[in-house]
């Protein structure tokens, strides 16, 4: 049986793991798989990324160089050719599911990853979904297609959905010691993708279907979204009651029981929980339900770059200064701090906003030195430095990011005016919250 074989190969470390998709997730993914021992191929569209993987450089700040290189000496090797795929006994996908513009799934990257794979798939096999996307996605749409290749799933192909759980930068969680959800489209997909991954991840939670998995994954960033949108809308009612929310969070944290903090911002940034929640109201609708809980949240969150805005103009207009024409530095445009990950960043949509009504926009940010290229936005910036001269030349400091690199000490007393939208400086003559 196939289901044996694979078993054992993943079992005696002997398998190939090829995985799809070279960034936040299947880079960290790959590394683990090669540090324990297998044989790694990784596949990405992009050459010039391949090509700074094939020398031994990274492509992620809190990766170091020296980890690829390690992998390299190991085995490891980067492709843009996808004729390759029938050299890896398991192909993890690890692709964008970002949203349109209308708000609704965006499955192209998934749908032309699997347009690649298909032609090359072979028996004895398994993919693995690791993309975020609402329930139904592993079997609705990648099952049927490889079912046309005349393969038979759980018997001679396997199926898979195991949701990524990264949190770049966090020094408290790696890829091998986040629990990780694995459910099968048959009873033996399940039992191989157990296999996959039972030597790389400290803890496997097996789940009764890919479904489950796919729902599971949302719920945890749908939990967080409402969480962060209810903070959010406190913190807009404490400040016109005059009350600083991020004290009452920290005194409302001290209760052992019942209660958990989330902090508030100027929106929500990254590739989950901006998007996520989306994915469920979407698959929800064509069952008839409102996700009214879900959907609130979601517009709360996506008001307050506004909110910040709205901030921003008010406190330049009490000291009789304009925002168009006014020269505005935003500190941060990487979606949380201490990190380089600029996916779906509030920050970014704050320099757009800035930049539309007239502000004369500038940034500073330790992890991203040069405004990278990206579909959505264009910005021809370089990171500035933080020094008193520097300081002193804007009419206003935006903090959208609190890195702890940043030198809050500096920028409170030589900053004309700080808009502070995550709490990190006391209250000033000079300091506004937003």
């Amino acid at each position: 049986m196939f289901d044996a074989d694979l078993i054992a190969k993943f079992s005696d470390k002997t398998a190939t793991i090829g995985i799809v998709g070279l960034g936040y997730v299947g880079l960290p993914l790959a590394l683990r798989f090669s540090e324990i021992g297998y044989s790694v191929l990784g596949f990405d569209i992009h050459p010039g990324k391949v090509t700074r993987l094939n020398a031994g450089e990274t492509l992620i700040e809190h990766i170091p160089s020296r980890a690829i290189a390690d992998a390299r000496s190991r085995g490891f090797e980067a492709t843009t050719d996808f004729a390759r795929v029938g050299e890896a006994d398991a192909l993890i996908l690890c692709v964008p599911t970002p949203l349109t513009k209308h708000r609704e799934p965006d499955l192209s990257f998934v749908l032309d990853t699997m347009a690649s794979l298909l032609p090359h798939l072979r028996k004895g096999q398994v993919v693995s979904l690791e993309s975020t996307t609402y329930p139904g996605t592993t079997d609705e749409e990648l099952g049927p297609r490889i079912e046309r290749q005349g393969f038979t799933l759980g018997q001679d192909t396997f199926l898979v959905y195991s949701p990524e759980r990264e949190d770049p930068g966090n020094p408290d969680f790696t890829t091998h010691t986040i629990p990780k959800i694995v459910g099968g489209r048959t009873p033996a997909c399940l039992e191989v993708g157990m296999a996959l991954y039972g030597q790389v991840i400290d803890r496997l939670v097996p789940v009764s279907s890919t479904r489950a998995a796919e729902l599971t994954k949302l719920l945890e960033n749908i939990h967080r979204a409402v969480n962060i949108g209810l903070v959010n809308e406190m913190k807009i009612v404490a400040d016109k009651l005059d009350i600083d929310i991020h004290e009452v969070i920290a005194a409302a944290a001290t209760k052992p029981f019942g209660f958990t903090a989330y902090q508030p911002g100027p929106g929500l940034g990254g590739h989950c929980i901006p998007i996520d929640p989306f994915y469920l109201t979407w698959k929800a609708r064509e069952y008839g339900v409102h996700t009214r809980f879900i959907e609130l949240a979601g517009e709360v969150n996506s008001a307050m770059p506004d909110y910040v805005m709205m901030k921003t103009a008010a406190a330049l207009n009490d000291r009789r200064k304009p925002l168009k024409g006014s020269k505005v530095l935003v500190l941060g445009i990487a979606y949380k701090k201490n990190v380089d990950d600029m996916r779906e960043s509030p920050s970014v949509i704050l320099m757009e906003k800035l930049r539309d009504s007239g502000a004369d926009v500038s940034y500073s940010d330790p992890h991203v030195p040069v405004f990278p290229e990206t579909r959505q936005h264009h910005f021809e910036l370089s990171s500035v430095e933080l020094t008193q001269d520097n300081i002193a030349e804007f009419d206003c400091i935006l903090l959208a990011t609190d890195h702890d690199r940043f030198d809050y000490d500096l920028i409170a007393s030589k900053a004309a005016l700080v808009i502070d939208s995550r709490g990190r400086l006391p209250m000033a003559a000079n300091v506004v919250k937003a």
